[in-house]
């Protein structure tokens, strides 16, 4: 009879240090997100930097991907319709997982705790986990490039440069990027992927 009570206590125990475990772990890359975050909203980098950010952060707004998008159109080849069906497709379904993970986490943006030495761009909402401009550009760019190897490069760079930005214009923490990056990037493989199988 005195079994089952043990059982059950280790289970809670484990389960209790389980959830320290992750408390923890949360917290020390919180800690680690501040610290960064509060030397960039202090370093005012060269101005040609300011401008590659201002710019990078405005494309990713949108104007980048529907430059690209018209570029696949008109010069796309046969692949050109999977490539934009893909693209449109994962940067759908990445609006609908940030919106949803924003409002659920509902993390401060950075810009929210502490003015930015020089950036001076408005947030396009309140929320900060994770950066949807980053998911966009990584889903669009993996969507596009697994049909245009060439076009990898240049559009992994757009991507990384629109990541950048939302950290160094105060707009996101490190964090935020990261699994913007992450998201962006498995949904761009699994719509191309997607694509590809079907009949048409």
């Amino acid at each position: 009879m005195t079994v089952l009570p043990h059982r059950a206590s280790e289970v809670l125990t484990r389960t209790h240090g389980f959830h320290t475990a992750i408390r923890d772990a949360a917290a020390w890359v919180e800690t680690r997100d501040h610290r960064v975050m509060q030397r960039l909203n202090h370093w005012r980098p060269p101005r040609w930097m300011r401008l590659w950010m201002i710019v990078a952060t405005r494309g990713g707004d949108g104007w980048l991907w529907y430059a690209m998008a018209l570029i696949v159109a008109l010069f796309g080849g046969a692949d050109r319709f999977h490539a934009l069906t893909s693209a449109v497709l994962a940067a759908g379904l990445g609006i609908a997982v940030f919106l949803k993970l924003k409002r659920a986490i509902g993390r401060r943006r950075p810009c929210a705790m502490e003015p930015h030495c020089w950036a001076t761009l408005l947030p396009p909402d309140q929320f900060s986990f994770p950066s949807g401009h980053t998911i966009t550009a990584f889903a669009v760019a993996l969507a596009l490039g697994s049909y245009y190897p060439s076009m990898l490069p240049g559009l992994l760079f757009c991507a990384a440069s629109v990541a950048a930005s939302r950290i160094l214009l105060g707009m996101h923490f490190l964090t935020d990027v990261f699994a913007g990056a992450a998201l962006g990037t498995a949904l761009g493989e699994l719509c191309a992927a997607l694509l590809r199988r079907l009949p048409f």
